[in-house]
């Protein structure tokens, strides 16, 4: 191995939301998900051009790698499917079906695949995948020891496991394997009200507040078989995912009143009170699961990781609860998050190196991973093409769009390194007005293109964070929903006299474009020592224009990635109805591009 330098790549691909990332001696210098570059949102395929950029971002060949860490062990996941498939099809394809597991673990998924992909030859290392969860969730936390928790759909064969990390180990203590799962029930509530499993599930979790928990009963009765210490079972006579490419089948439909929702089609009241029964139930089940784990393990710590971990709502009441004095979230929860928790097992367990946290600060860096450009990078892009332009003085560009968000104004905002994870966090975000009451609907349905009801997330400057919200301690990765303060909230017509969403005309509060119908905000806090650019705006917003929260959704447009670089943020800003774009020290107005286009 290299004598000065030790690096681990992380990998995870070949599911969903593929992704690399590259650590140095266990800080991470770069992470990525391979939909940035191939701009094909959720890409599974294996990460090369995420790889390409964590080699280039540390300066390093393939052949200074150390060690590669592949975030599942694929062969078992391969082996479960096949295995469910045997046991449920004709008998006359089950010899052939049965002869196949050797010839994927052969072929497809051991090291000879990542040595194809890549031309490397070196040390590949398999963690679990949910050990790979873990290992995301614990080991860039600010804890020395701590409870750590993972929920997805499924991995291997686990869905649900939690554990102890301590120092430099995490022993998982106990597990809730594949049919069973949380997230798959979640899923197949996506499917049923007409959205894509494996994206939707923000779309079902936002639609929840316009309806009423009616069918809890129901789910509790007939779909999962919830026990008090957070353990609990699927009848699978209403589920097709075991053996079928469809989430649910005919007695799903029969059981709640009718066929699936045609995607695209009306939202009625009934799927708003699914979406919000399906998530009452989720939160019903992590709460009694994280009572389990806090119970077993003792610790005041709790670290979250899985995809079922991305549902903030939840992890919201998990916080309020109060049974853990501290939670931390791994921002990039989901499978591409894995492949920064192979990497740092490979660190940390299969090389046994020492590991200290100061119970504060986090490792992860803010999740500002991603690749940057430079002011000379961008002025040239903008020379090259023609696109007429405004240089500000570093000073000036926080003064010059905080008042064009209080005039209004939509601004695209590319700054520095791209986010790591789903959320924007400030360096390739959409920003608005969050006083205004038609910048929600405003942004849905002229810049992002999508439904009318999806809400927006406030990112505020974490001094102010308690004048607007109730929220205990910090949320920088947007991970976390807290009630708008009352101090904000305005009066409203009685609950009564609306439904639906309908709900979507009323002015809740002082800042009614990041409050959700139930007077509830997904909340990003913010500080300087993170993100100073980003920082210093929603100051100077306040200091000129009284407000310390701003409007920040991710910069794409409906079923694309999030930009990466500048001709992206150029192209989405000329496709919306965006006003202005801020890249690095550049100003560019839409009004003016029009001028040059017309001349």
């Amino acid at each position: 191995m290299s004598e000065e330098k030790t690096y681990i790549l992380g990998i995870s691909a070949f599911y969903h939301d593929a992704a690399a990332v590259l650590i140095r001696d266990g800080q991470i210098i770069a992470a990525a998900q391979e939909e940035r570059f191939t701009r094909v949102k959720h890409d599974p395929s294996f990460p090369e051009k995420a790889i390409e950029y964590c080699l280039a971002e540390a300066g390093i060949a393939k052949d200074n790698i150390d060690m590669v860490a592949f975030y599942d062990k694929p062969f078992l996941k391969f082996e479960r499917l096949l295995e469910t498939y045997v046991a449920c099809a004709p008998s006359g394809v089950r010899s052939f079906i049965s002869a196949v597991p050797g010839w994927i673990k052969n072929r497809l998924f051991m090291k000879e695949q990542i040595s194809r992909s890549m031309d490397y030859d070196g040390l590949v290392i398999f963690p679990e995948h949910h050990h790979s969860h873990a290992a995301s969730a614990f080991y860039p936390s600010p804890f020395n020891e701590a409870a750590v928790l993972t929920v997805d759909g499924v991995g291997e064969w686990t869905t649900v496991s939690f554990g102890k990390g301590e120092g430099n180990k995490i022993v998982l203590q106990e597990e809730i394997k594949f049919p069973h799962s949380l997230g798959l029930l979640y899923s197949a509530f996506t499917y049923y009200c007409g959205f894509k499993v494996n994206s939707g599930e923000y779309k079902l979790m936002g639609l929840a507040p316009y309806g009423e928990p009616k069918y809890v009963d129901v789910i509790l009765e007939n779909l999962i078989d919830l026990k008090e210490d957070g353990s609990f079972r699927l009848d699978q006579k209403y589920f097709n995912y075991c053996a079928g490419f469809t989430m649910t089948n005919g007695k799903f439909g029969k059981l709640f009143g009718s066929p699936r929702r045609r995607p695209e089609s009306k939202l009625e009241q009934r799927h708003m009170d699914l979406a919000r029964s399906v998530q009452v139930v989720t939160e019903m089940a992590m709460l009694n699961i994280a009572k389990y784990v806090h119970a077993r393990t003792g610790s005041d710590n709790l670290c979250l990781a899985g995809g079922v971990a991305l549902n903030c709502v939840a992890n919201g009441k998990i916080l309020t609860e109060g049974l853990f004095k501290n939670v931390w979230i791994q921002p990039a929860a989901s499978d591409a998050g894995g492949a920064l928790g192979a990497a740092l097992a490979g660190w940390y367990e299969y090389l046994g190196n020492d590991r200290s946290a100061d119970g504060s600060g986090d490792q992860q860096k803010a999740s500002l991973l991603g690749p940057s450009f430079s002011d000379d990078e961008i002025e040239k892009y903008l020379n090259e093409n023609k696109i007429p332009f405004e240089k500000l003085t570093s000073e000036s560009v926080s003064e010059s769009v905080s008042d064009l968000l209080a005039d209004q104004k939509v601004i695209g905002w590319f700054q520095g390194r791209m986010e790591f994870g789903p959320r924007a966090l400030g360096s390739r975000s959409i920003l608005g007005d969050p006083r205004s009451k038609e910048m929600q609907s405003i942004l849905n349905r002229k810049i992002k293109f999508r439904e009318s009801f999806r809400p927006f997330a406030p990112s505020v400057i974490l001094e102010k964070t308690s004048e607007c919200f109730n929220l205990k301690g910090e949320s920088p990765y947007m991970l976390i929903v807290a009630p708008i303060n009352e101090k904000q909230r305005e009066s409203v017509p009685k609950e009564s006299e609306l439904a639906g969403l309908t709900k979507l005309s009323v002015k809740r509060s002082r800042i009614p474009a990041v409050t959700h119908v139930d007077y509830s905000a997904r909340v990003q806090t913010v500080k300087r020592e993170d993100n100073p650019v980003f920082y210093d705006m929603i100051k100077k917003f306040n200091d000129d224009h009284g407000c310390p929260v701003v409007i920040n959704t991710s910069f794409n447009v409906r079923g694309e990635p999030i930009v990466c670089t500048q001709e992206e943020a150029y192209k989405c800003f000329m496709r919306t109805n965006m006003d202005f774009l801020i890249m690095g020290s550049y100003l560019v107005d839409k009004a003016e591009q029009r001028a040059a286009y017309s001349a």
